[in-house]
């Protein structure tokens, strides 16, 4: 299914829920291709609900009867209702309580999203239980399902921009206990399926975006308050997150033993000057840099994904007018920075 490429402006939220959760054609035969229910653990973050909603649709598209359940402690009563309406089933839990977690329902597949990035810093200990301990629950939990963990492109630390990305055989240096911690994550799956004989795929996630939420977001609000924009730093990836959903739920099918990485990332090594300067020229207004790039930032190489998944929909320059398009119309945006400028791994 094809977004259309000459769309400038997205209309409202639900316009933009629609299109976050359209999936591909791949998508929908990936998710043909497999056999029973599918569970989403940590639905309630930004991208959950409408990745959510994806494999509802592709399921339904492809002719499978499946049920799509999101499980989350759902702070949010909006979020939970809104995936009701979409069809997917709702189930709240404290994914840490043992007892809550073991009276999950059976599924063959799992989608792993629950961990903790923002507030980190100052609750370690939790961090480390929710990013650490939690998947050797899970794993424990659903010993014979497939599972698509969710981890983050910050466990391979620095990487030369000369280099344009990390790449998945690339040895790890995570910097700051959130990404310590991932790479914690990461590891007990690896364990679990070495031991467990389990299929599971890691993806390294570097970084989705939408309206709403994402660094490309956070560069244009800087420009469009004529805030000055942190060049610290200076380069990073960024991709549709409707584009990710799609490759994740077909990660599915690539689950492996031993575990498998995937990163998913955006195609383009993007400047942050040049991003700025572009949302300068759309909202017709002064840019204000601070501090100077750095030779090295955040960024994967996607490649891989690429050869399994094909390349993203939606490109950067579009994503970028979509959204200079929507801040300028007050659209609603979250309150929350991604702290993309944070080299130093405090979250």
């Amino acid at each position: 299914m094809a977004i259309e490429s000459q769309k400038t402006s997205i209309r409202d939220v639900a316009e933009l829920d629609e299109l976050l959760s359209e999936p591909t054609e791949a998508t929908i035969r990936a998710l043909a291709a497999l056999e029973g229910d599918l569970l989403i653990l940590g639905v309630g973050g930004k991208m959950g609900p409408t990745l959510a909603r994806m494999a509802k649709r592709a399921s339904e598209l492809a002719g499978i009867r499946r049920r799509v359940i999101g499980v989350s402690r759902f702070s949010s009563h909006e979020c939970e209702h809104q995936l009701q309406v979409w069809g997917v089933e709702t189930i709240r839990c404290d994914l840490l309580n043992r007892k809550s977690l073991f009276e999950l329902p059976e599924a063959a597949n799992v989608i792993y999203m629950a961990g903790m990035k923002f507030g980190s810093t100052g609750q370690e200990a939790l961090t480390w239980a929710m990013n650490s301990f939690l998947p050797g629950l899970v794993c424990e939990r659903y010993p014979h399902s497939r599972i698509a963990a969710f981890s983050t492109g910050n466990v391979y630390g620095l990487c030369p921009v000369s280099k344009k990305g990390s790449r998945e055989s690339d040895p790890l240096n995570p910097m700051g206990e959130y990404a310590m911690s991932c790479l914690g994550r990461e590891r007990i799956f690896e364990h679990f399926s070495r031991t467990g004989k389990m299929n599971i795929t890691i993806l390294r996630l570097n970084y989705a975006s939408e309206m709403r939420y994402g660094v490309l977001l956070d560069v244009a609000k800087r420009v469009y308050a004529e805030q000055a924009v942190p060049l610290s730093m200076g380069y990073l990836n960024a991709i549709w997150q409707g584009d990710a959903s799609a490759m994740s739920l077909q990660a599915l099918g690539h689950a492996s033993v031993p575990s498998c990485v995937i990163n998913i990332a955006g195609p383009e090594l993007l400047s942050v000057r040049s991003i700025a300067e572009e949302f300068g020229a759309l909202f017709q207004k002064p840019v204000r840099f601070e501090g100077v790039e750095s030779d090295d930032a955040l960024l994967s190489d996607a490649g891989r994904a690429f050869e399994l998944f094909g390349h993203p929909r939606v490109s950067a320059a579009q994503l970028m007018t979509w959204i200079a398009h929507w801040i300028a119309r007050g659209g609603a945006t979250s309150t929350k920075p991604t702290r993309f400028e944070e080299r130093a791994g405090r979250f």
